[in-house]
């Protein structure tokens, strides 16, 4: 029997995977925070606990990501291309509220900081219907030159355009999730 489908390059597939980053117009309003993602909670997503597994939470945010990274200009010609990348270095996940298999999403996206070789960001989650927040992922992204395998500096046009996003983002009230510590908590 002969497969149909060509092996995949690798497993894990995202929704904007292989679809081209959009033109970036420096006239354009910029949303605060922006709103780019929008998916319903899928059957493969639901635990034995009858809501969205703690580790798909993870992969909505990716997926959020790559949203973001088409936003900006990133797509896989510009990684084919100039050999480069944003990669995750860190995240911190809070959850907030439990969600349901066939639930509406909507994620935001508010940018936090930035300089020639990160990007601190937080994505929060919200139920689409009631507006209540599910949960949020803190993260920090590296510009990789991944033939060298280590940070490197944006190209110009992608760091104005980040900064652009920033000065738009910059009335927006920090979230109370950044930079929360992780412990256990004890009183005196």
């Amino acid at each position: 029997m002969t497969d149909i489908h060509p092996p995949a390059r690798h497993g894990v597939r995202t929704p904007l995977e292989n679809t081209p980053a959009r033109a970036w117009d420096p006239t354009a309003p910029i949303d605060a925070p922006l709103c780019l993602h929008r998916p319903h909670v899928v059957w493969d997503w639901v635990d034995y606990n009858g809501h969205m597994s703690e580790s798909c939470y993870l992969l909505v945010f990716g997926d959020n990501s790559d949203a973001f990274f088409r936003y900006i200009g990133i797509d896989e010609s510009y990684r084919d291309q100039g050999g480069h990348s944003l990669y995750t270095a860190q995240t911190h996940i809070h959850y907030v509220k439990e969600v349901a298999q066939g639930e509406p999403l909507r994620l935001t996206l508010q940018l936090l900081d930035l300089d020639p070789r990160r990007i601190h960001l937080i994505h929060s989650l919200y139920h689409a219907a009631t507006g209540d927040l599910l949960c949020t992922g803190e993260q920090m992204l590296v510009h990789v030159d991944m033939a060298k395998g280590r940070a490197a500096a944006m190209p110009d046009f992608l760091y104005a355009r980040l900064q652009a996003i920033l000065q738009a983002h910059s009335a927006l009230p920090v979230p109370p999730q950044v930079g929360r510590p992780m412990g256990i908590r004890r009183a005196p």
